[in-house]
């Protein structure tokens, strides 16, 4: 096997910090990193070579202006899979079919970490705030599900029933009574059997065999029966991330995220078999971005032989050494302090800090989507069983966006009100600046209400007079019997 062709970066180098940006800015969604087979494809389909941006531009127009036909139409055309309307959503008879023909050992881990998810969900929620001044006013904010939610599960490299774990349950966590999943039309996705019987282990009972920009267009605009949902949230390829740019604010969206990326930040007491097959863990997503920083000069070669050793023995070697090579990188900081800012400069996807004093440097870290602390806590475990979700910012937006969690699938509203008493308190400053910005019929909306001379509130109308009756009597309360379950 060839030597590893991995680049490495001397952050003391003058030219350092722009390989650092452009190393982040790789996979920003705007870029325009496109395979020759998605050249091709997209020349095919459009008859010229559109950029992602333009060619998802066009699939979303068309799905909205002419519904589930554009939609079965750029399913032919991507999927080479010619469905009929009745075909695009899987069948109950399916969905249980293929949950009685799994394994009970796959079903068991499905419920221990539905659980896992479940539980650490649901201790995020927030709850309704309240804030009152006694015969002056009360302000609260009230929270409230979504009531219908879309769930995009990629089906591109692999099947990915973790996907719909650390979508679905989030939701389920916040109250959502409608959850639409949809997944390409392969053996990856909709036909898949593993992920039809997650489906309908976790009581999701919508599911579409729909992928790419379509899906989620379909989606966020609705078209023949599928109706539009309120957010749409799981990973996806550059075009999936591209919709779900272009119908933001026809739907909510959990964020853009592109392909995986990891930075191990480590020290002299790190592993390097550990830190070697955390970096070839991301790769295999392939792409995916894997970058070492340290202040221990000894560690890169080491890391480097581990990871030549490790990937001899990989299935996925191949396309984890592309990744590697066109992606990855061995980054050499002068100091501790300079690695953590190159650390911050990356803000990246996931961070695992493999250091004698993790949990003093994670104060110093301002961006990262997930950290995680020790040689005993691989990013796999928040991948697949943890209980945080694994749909996480990607291409440097940890700097200002979050993971995936319960709240997200919840909306809240401000409830206010105030006596005369409490508004003629705050009717002063009301008043003055309106009247500042021009608004004098704001000013006048307080000023009437507030003065000790204005209109009260009407009275509630006295009820008419209606026959007196016998009252109904009460029927007697039926005995409700205690749910068997687990103490």
């Amino acid at each position: 096997m060839s030597a590893l062709k991995l680049r490495r970066i001397d952050l003391t180098a003058s030219n350092s910090a722009a390989q650092i940006i452009k190393l982040r800015d790789q996979f920003r969604t705007d870029s325009e990193v496109v395979s020759a087979a998605s050249k091709k494809k997209t020349q095919a389909v459009f008859g010229e070579s559109l950029p992602p941006v333009r060619a998802v531009e066009r699939i979303c127009h068309d799905v909205r202006e002419k519904g589930l036909t554009a939609t079965l139409h750029y399913t032919e055309l991507f999927d080479g899979v010619k469905l009929k309307a009745e075909q695009l959503r899987v069948k109950p008879a399916e969905l249980s079919e293929a949950h009685a023909k799994v394994g009970d050992d796959f079903l068991e881990v499905i419920r221990q970490v539905r659980y896992n998810v479940t539980q650490f969900q649901s201790g995020l929620l927030h709850g309704d705030a309240e804030m009152r001044v006694s015969g002056k006013h009360e302000l609260q904010v009230r929270y409230r599900p979504l009531k219908r939610v879309g769930v995009y599960c990629p089906g591109g490299a692999a099947a990915y029933p973790s996907t719909l774990l650390m979508t679905v349950c989030p939701a389920q966590a916040a109250g959502c009574e409608q959850i639409a999943v949809c997944m390409p039309p392969n053996d990856r996705g909709g036909y898949n059997r593993e992920m039809l019987a997650t489906c309908h282990e976790l009581g999701v009972t919508e599911v579409y065999r729909l992928g790419g920009a379509q899906a989620i267009a379909s989606l966020a605009y609705g078209v023949e029966g599928l109706k539009p949902v309120d957010i749409i949230v799981g990973p996806g390829n550059q075009y999936v991330a591209l919709a779900k740019k272009q119908v933001f604010g026809q739907v909510a969206i959990d964020c853009i995220a592109g392909p995986s990326e990891i930075v191990v930040l480590a020290d002299d007491s790190a592993h390097p078999d550990y830190v070697a097959l955390d970096l070839i863990a991301q790769a295999e997503h392939s792409p995916g971005v894997a970058v070492l920083v340290t202040w221990y000069e000894p560690l890169i070669e080491e890391v480097y032989n581990a990871l030549q050793k490790r990937l001899a023995k990989l299935s996925r070697a191949d396309l984890a050494r592309d990744s590697l090579e066109r992606y990855g990188a061995l980054v050499l900081a002068p100091s501790k302090a300079a690695a953590v800012e190159c650390v911050n400069a990356i803000a990246p996807e996931h961070l695992h800090i493999q250091t004698r004093d993790p949990d003093a440097i994670v104060e110093e870290i301002d961006s990262a989507g997930a950290v995680f602390l020790g040689p005993f806590t691989p990013v796999a475990v928040g991948d697949y069983a943890a209980g945080p979700s694994h749909v996480l910012p990607t291409g440097g937006t940890s700097r200002w966006s979050s993971g995936l969690n319960v709240n997200d699938f919840r909306k809240r509203t401000s409830i206010l009100r105030f006596t005369r008493k409490g508004l003629q308190e705050i009717s002063g400053d009301v008043v003055f600046l309106a009247n500042k910005e021009g608004l004098t019929g704001h000013a006048a909306s307080v000023e009437l209400r507030a003065s000790d001379n204005g209109p009260a509130a009407r009275p509630k109308p006295k009820p008419d007079k209606v026959p007196a009756v016998a009252p109904t009597p009460k029927a007697a309360p039926v005995p409700v019997k205690a749910a068997a379950g687990k103490k």
